[in-house]
């Protein structure tokens, strides 16, 4: 096996950029099933409804789809929850902050890194309509910026 291959993008959940701030990123193993491993490798995952849960001092990524691989066996559950793997004191505190303060842990993207298929949490707080607004607002503004700019470098 290879040291240190390149992460290998399975999906990304932009969705979670828009409705939520996101403070802190966190790199967290997968529990999974072989069929479940093989289907990732097609490219098959829906990442936007999931979200990290605390149950009994284990983290839990719920509302993962990963749709069956053909050529198995036996068959998983697409949606069943998958454990999360991650240090003890990473759990606990993670944890903490989310009973805490109200904020939400919230995968952001899933890929393969020397291997292993792998999670980016994020800490997020959920974000109000008018900010999400605010967003589209500031966003559409930097394109026409930047397509002025363009236009009067001709």
């Amino acid at each position: 096996m290879a040291g240190n291959t390149p992460e290998k993008l399975i999906v990304e959940n932009r969705r979670a950029r828009h409705e939520y701030n996101l403070l802190e990123r966190v790199e967290a193993g997968l529990a999974l099933a072989g069929s479940e491993v093989k289907s990732l490798r097609q490219g098959h995952a829906i990442l936007q409804r999931a979200y990290a849960d605390a149950r009994e001092g284990e983290l839990w990524l719920v509302g993962l789809h990963i749709p069956p691989y053909e050529q198995a066996s036996q068959p998983h559950d697409p949606d069943r929850a998958r454990k999360l793997l991650l240090h003890r004191r990473e759990i606990d505190r993670l944890s903490s902050q989310v009973a805490e303060k109200g904020l939400t842990l919230v995968p952001t993207r899933l890929y393969f890194k020397n291997g292993r298929a792998k999670v980016e949490l994020a800490l997020a707080r959920g974000k109000e309509g008018r900010d999400k607004r605010r967003d589209i607002a500031d966003r559409e503004t930097k394109r026409r910026i930047e397509r002025e700019l363009k236009s009067r470098r001709r």
